[in-house]
């Protein structure tokens, strides 16, 4: 890690949940630097209000940030079989750590779990709100997300072009 970077190791990292099963992050390896990337619409409103919102509330600043019109986000998408042109998907990259033959090991969250997954790791009341929404069965909520996504530019706006983040938070923008 950088000095001063308020990065977090496994160590740091709560848990994950990956297809209905909570991994703790406290078992792997701590010397492992990991953090977890969620790849948005650049352009959306809504989604560039989140990741305000994700930076304010991320006291350990364990989240990454790329847009979905990115290169970077590109190739894990195509690596991961999912539609690089749907932006109507906000994912959570999960273990985007090289293997023993240098290439990524990811996973990917999406859509309603990705939301989830963030309310989880930003803890106190956002973790609360992120257990009780995990009860509400998937299709569920990724109906009601599809319903805001499908509307999101409408509501919320849509920009040019990505926003640029500030000089003190763009280290954590990986497409920058």
């Amino acid at each position: 890690m950088k000095d001063g970077d308020k990065g977090a190791s496994f160590s740091s990292l709560r848990s994950v949940q990956r297809q209905g099963e909570d991994i703790d992050l406290q078992a792997a390896t701590p010397t492992v630097d990991i953090h977890p990337i969620l790849l948005y619409d650049g352009v959306c409103g809504l989604c560039n209000r989140s990741v305000q919102f994700i930076l304010r509330h991320d006291s350990t600043a364990i989240f990454r940030f790329a847009s979905l019109q990115s290169a970077l986000a590109n190739g894990i998408l195509v690596r991961r079989g999912a539609d690089p042109v749907d932006l109507d998907t906000v994912y959570v990259v999960l273990d985007h750590v090289p293997n023993a033959e240098g290439q990524p090991n990811e996973s990917l969250l999406s859509r309603s779990d990705a939301v989830v997954f963030v309310l989880k790791q930003l803890g106190g009341l956002w973790r609360a709100i992120g257990l009780t929404l995990q009860i509400v069965p998937r299709p569920l909520r990724d109906w009601l997300y599809r319903r805001v996504a499908n509307n999101r530019y409408r509501i919320f706006g849509r920009h040019k072009t990505c926003p640029v983040p500030t000089e003190a938070m763009r280290a954590r923008f990986l497409d920058v």
